[in-house]
């Protein structure tokens, strides 16, 4: 993508990424908080704050409960009743196991929908329905924390946020100003400046919020900014939402003077998110990819997912091939906003992010396989998740495993060894 993206969806090469891609395998697990994992973990903390880290943020949403493949807008698009196969034998199958009454992941208790509140009591919620699968436990959040502040004079804080997890763009532009808020504050609370940065890690669709993140921190006056700025402030003045058009006045003044984060250069790596926005590299830091991925392929391209009907629908149910989420909630699925206000907004952002509608261009997206973005390092990690198991729970489609405790040493050597410690 170029230096200023101006919000242009990615380019979907499937080009060998060369220098850019490494590949691993979650091999030799030492046990969470045994002596030698709690003294490796430190050893790390150390290397981030010789850095210049002062932060962690980890940002996630919740697999239950938030229609994970993005099934409402490709049966808006489409409708069963038309037909979706268009002759392309096994999408119906596929389909079928996308959907979100059909794929065996759980919905919240009491029918609880996004937006999801950023709050002690959603969050403990998560962590006894979903534990940590997909989700940044508080527990996983309190060992990261202690751990590699084991040995420094001068702790590095962690904090744990809860994106709303609506799943459109509208959603995830307003998770972006949200986002942007909250980093300026912290930088200003902790008196942050030049020579530190905030590490971020994302999980699934909190990465393209990340994407839209590095838009808006372009240091050129790009055009779409101000374009995207003023449908959030129209939608939150036509909706009554005060305290939100003041958020988006507040971060587009900020941003157009460049001083949002005071110098502090941030840092993004994001975990199973799906190729959609596009990257601007010039207004943030280190930039890593990492995907759950098995190579299928034998054609020698394994930087590619595998995407052949109808034998997909027979790999998914034990995550053969790795993240499945990741390689089909690509452009043209989504939820479908709740409100005709919303559904407007949305479909105003939409134009600006995303150029593929309907389901022919999803299928074309799908069935590119790319693994990862045309920006940033690449890791393809084989973390072992397919156990043979059919049940959603154990895996979710290889999306989960990210964010177990047993893979936290292993996630942070590797974004030490990617960004701080070659």
């Amino acid at each position: 993508m170029p230096t200023e993206n101006n919000f242009q969806h990615d380019e979907l090469s499937r080009k060998n990424p060369g220098e850019r891609l490494r590949i691993a395998d979650l091999t030799d697990v030492v046990p969470p908080d045994s002596p030698k994992w709690s003294e490796a973990m430190a050893q790390h903390g150390t290397s981030l704050s010789q850095a210049g880290v002062a932060s962690v943020v980890f940002l996630h949403g919740s697999l239950h409960g938030t229609d994970l493949f993005g099934m409402q807008r490709l049966d808006e698009a489409g409708g069963l009743k038309r037909g979706y196969s268009r002759g392309v034998s096994g999408v119906d199958a596929l389909l079928a196991a996308m959907r979100e009454e059909r794929n065996g992941i759980p919905l919240l208790p009491s029918g609880l929908k996004p937006p999801l509140p950023d709050d002690g009591t959603m969050k403990h919620l998560l962590d006894e329905q979903i534990g940590d699968a997909g989700n940044f436990t508080e527990a996983y959040v309190e060992s990261f924390r202690r751990t590699i502040n084991k040995n420094l004079p001068h702790p590095i804080s962690c904090q744990r946020i809860l994106w709303s997890c609506e799943h459109h763009h509208l959603g995830r532009a307003l998770a972006a100003i949200g986002l942007l808020d909250e980093l300026h504050k912290r930088c200003r609370e902790q008196d942050l400046g030049v020579g530190r940065r905030v590490l971020v890690y994302a999980h699934g669709q909190a990465g393209l919020i990340l994407a839209l993140v590095s838009n808006m921190l372009c240091p050129s006056p790009i055009t779409g900014r101000p374009k995207l700025f003023n449908i959030l402030s129209s939608y939150a003045e036509q909706t009554n939402q005060s305290e939100l058009a003041d958020t988006v006045k507040r971060i587009e003044s900020l941003s157009a003077t460049t001083t949002l984060l005071n110098g502090v250069v941030l840092d993004i790596v994001t975990f199973g998110t799906p190729v959609r926005y596009g990257w601007d590299t010039s207004g943030i830091g280190k930039l890593l990819h990492i995907v759950n991925h098995r190579n299928l392929r034998t054609d020698g391209k394994n930087w590619l997912a595998k995407m052949e009907l109808p034998q997909i629908t027979m790999e998914m149910p034990i995550a053969w091939g790795g993240d499945y989420v990741q390689e089909l909630a690509v452009a043209g699925s989504d939820a479908v906003p709740m409100t005709d206000l919303a559904k407007a907004a949305n479909k105003m952002v939409w134009e600006i992010v995303e150029p593929y509608d309907g389901f022919e261009r999803w299928l074309e997206c799908a069935r590119r396989a790319v693994r990862f973005p045309s920006e940033g390092r690449c890791l393809l990690v084989d973390y072992k998740d397919s156990t043979g198991s059919t049940n959603p729970r154990d895996h979710y489609y290889g999306h989960a495993v990210y964010t177990r405790r047993h893979a936290l040493l292993f996630n942070t050597a590797q974004i030490d060894q990617a960004f701080y410690n070659p």
